[in-house]
């Protein structure tokens, strides 16, 4: 899976850079997650801006990375969410979880970055 991950002060950002979150490929999107919160990383911000497809597995995958964050007291956020993606989070309630952010720059803001 093609994921990269940069700094931006103390926020991670994870790009995603895959049209399809299904899960053949969320072993490696789940791993690098992972592998910041290891790290001590806190503050991960997931950039979606590339997808348009995920599917129950991806939403799923989510909301276990959603907990895993938060139980090591971070937070995890969600950046350019395209409308069918965001269409899936609403329907299974994972936007009540996971915020949702339209673009990068709203995103790292909301982290007070």
């Amino acid at each position: 899976m093609n994921v990269t991950t940069e700094q931006t002060e103390d926020v991670s950002i994870l790009r995603v850079g895959e049209t399809r979150l299904m899960y053949p490929v969320l072993a490696d999107f789940s791993s690098a997650v992972t592998s910041l919160v290891s790290a001590g990383r806190r503050k991960i911000l997931v950039d979606l801006s590339p997808v348009t497809y995920v599917d129950s597995a991806a939403i799923g995958c989510l909301m276990d990375l959603y907990r895993q964050v938060t139980i090591a007291g971070g937070r995890l956020k969600l950046s350019g969410v395209q409308k069918r993606v965001e269409t899936m989070l609403t329907m299974t309630g994972a936007q009540n979880f996971i915020e949702i952010h339209p673009d990068l720059p709203s995103a790292l803001k909301s982290f007070g970055v």
